[in-house]
């Protein structure tokens, strides 16, 4: 079987322009870059603005472990399948980051028959936009100091200071660092660090607004410190939100490429979903809706982190009603939730998975909440036995969610017909009832209870005093009618990562809270999530490289 980065570089791929020309945009309406990528011009969405959408598919799955779940490879298998069906389909995904792709998890573009490409392309500088969002960010950052060095104008208090530097790659040793060292010439010397781009509320910001006026408007409410009378210094006071908005002009503009099978793939946007919000930009999905009847979507992570910010954030402020959520496990990762041995995992083992399932229900349960339909898109593997099969679907069936074996990653669009099928079978015969599982005007602490009982199942939630100061503060400046974004470990239900399947009895620590005012919400940090990650012993950037004739090997 050939690696994922050689089958991508076999592909028979068209030229943009003409995957544009099937969902109606004109290469008129298109920036090149190169042949096989674009942007699109804000004049298609304008143009099309009366027209009905499509229907919405949101792809999220269990909380991931060391086996491997595949939600991008399924979403983009199931936008293969839907075409195959004779459905006018596009899928919209988020923008890698280099810090996964260089470091453990690798890139976001699929994988095996299920890829979008070019995949290098898409995983590395794709068409700027990290790279300009990173830019703007530490522009942000440069005039804040600069401020403060030329006399401080607003009475900004350097103790007070929230706004950080900002790196598109995992780098540890600058989570915590001293700016201004070295002599007057060279600024305060304060305490400051960096955050991962992908955590950036730039990122955000970009992700959420509608258009460049949105955006402009969005920039200058961002929170960047607090004056010496604890009141908030926005982007607005340092007027510099032009500026930032001039840095992004082509960033917010969405990407159209294409699936290893032709079908139209809109990527923009990726913030991280265990720090930031985790889906990819409101423009591109509400483009795809217009010029698709069926859009599939990812949100990141497992569905207590990306569906419920999908649900909470994103389609609170889009206006969007998903028809139908798709669950993704294998039988491979319930076992592991099931606490069995990660080097047992192609042995059949219907103990360790019957406690794994609860997992997957778990999300099952939440997805209804939401008033949204599940369909469990079982990946499967060559390990899997008929009985570890049949009990993951008797268990699923019990709580209302149609389950489809799916094997879009070794077969492409013809391995997942069956779940495209039980994905329209399930938009035609039960209608979404859409709602976000909370009023954002309720207060802060009853928000993060309400999430964390319902998604989670926690018994409760403990706030440190820093975090209650925080909400007390945020209630007096007026930022508490905000919907919660939580930052919490992907890897449990719970804030603690070593807490799989479906624990119980168990309260969530809310140590810090931030105000994304720009982006709209307010950042709830739980356990021990950090905001900048690190870089593994052996980094995946070790096995990457490239030839003479530019052609790149080991990314994946």
């Amino acid at each position: 079987m050939k690696s994922d980065i050689e089958i991508a570089q076999s592909a028979d791929m068209l030229p943009i322009v003409e995957i544009a020309r099937s969902i109606g945009i004109s290469e008129d309406d298109l920036e090149l870059y190169g042949k096989y990528k674009a942007k699109v011009a804000p004049a298609v969405a304008e143009r099309l603005a009366q027209e009905p959408d499509g229907h919405l598919i949101l792809v999220t799955a269990i909380n991931p472990t060391a086996a491997g779940e595949g939600k991008t490879t399924t979403t983009v298998g199931l936008g293969q399948a839907l075409a195959k069906l004779g459905k006018k389909t596009a899928i919209a995904l988020r923008e890698p980051s280099l810090g996964p792709s260089m470091g453990v998890k690798g890139g976001a573009a699929g994988g095996g028959f299920s890829q979008v490409v070019p995949m290098e392309d898409i995983n590395l500088h794709f068409t700027g936009d990290l790279h300009a969002i990173t830019t703007a960010h530490n522009m942000l950052s440069a005039i804040l100091d600069n401020h403060i060095h030329q006399g401080n104008a607003l009475s900004i208090d350097t103790r007070r200071i929230t706004w950080r530097r900002a790196m598109d790659m995992n780098d540890r040793a600058i989570r915590q660092t001293i700016v201004g060292l070295g002599g007057k010439n060279n600024g305060v010397p304060r305490e400051d660090g960096f955050d991962i781009t992908v955590a950036s509320e730039v990122m955000a910001i970009l992700c959420l607004a509608l258009d460049i006026s949105d955006l402009k408007e969005r920039l200058g409410r961002i929170v960047v410190a607090y004056n010496n009378d604890r009141l908030p210094i926005t982007v607005a006071d340092l007027k510099v939100a032009g500026a930032m908005a001039a840095l992004l002009k082509d960033a917010i503009k969405p990407n159209l490429v294409q699936t290893l099978e032709n079908v139209p793939a809109f990527i923009h946007g990726g913030p991280f979903a265990n720090i930031a919000h985790g889906c990819n930009s409101v423009q591109a999905t509400k483009l795809a809706l217009k010029v698709a009847d069926y859009v599939v979507t990812e949100a990141g992570f497992g569905a207590d982190l990306g569906a419920e910010k999908f649900f909470n954030i994103k389609c609170r402020f889009a206006g969007l009603k998903p028809k139908v959520a798709v669950i993704v496990a294998t039988a491979r990762a319930l076992k592991l939730h099931g606490n069995a041995d990660v080097k047992n995992l192609n042995t059949e083992n219907l103990a360790a998975l019957k406690l794994g399932v609860a997992n997957l229900e778990r999300h099952i349960e939440s997805m209804h909440k939401f008033g949204v339909p599940a369909v469990v898109a079982i990946n499967r593997f060559p390990a899997d036995t008929e009985a570890e099969l049949a009990l993951i679907a008797e268990s699923c069936q019990k709580i209302g969610a149609k389950v489809a074996l799916s094997e879009v990653w070794a077969k492409g669009g013809e391995g997942g017909q069956a779940l495209a099928e039980a994905v329209l079978d399930t938009i035609a015969n039960e209608p979404s009832n859409f709602k976000p599982l909370y009023d954002a005007a309720l207060p802060i602490k009853e928000k993060i209870a309400i999430i964390a009982r319902e998604i989670y199942g926690a018994d409760g939630v403990d706030f440190t005093k820093e975090a209650e100061n925080t909400v007390r503060q945020f209630n007096k400046l007026g930022f508490d009618k905000m919907p919660i974004c939580m930052a919490k470990t992907q890897y449990s239900v719970s804030d603690d990562p070593s807490l799989l399947g479906r624990p119980r009895g168990f309260k969530i620590t809310v140590r810090e809270l931030r105000v994304s005012r720009g982006a709209g919400f307010i950042v709830a940090l739980t356990g021990d999530i950090m905001t900048m990650p690190g870089l593994p012993k052996e980094p995946a950037a070790e096995k990457i490289d490239v030839d003479a004739d530019g052609k790149i090997s080991g990314l994946f």
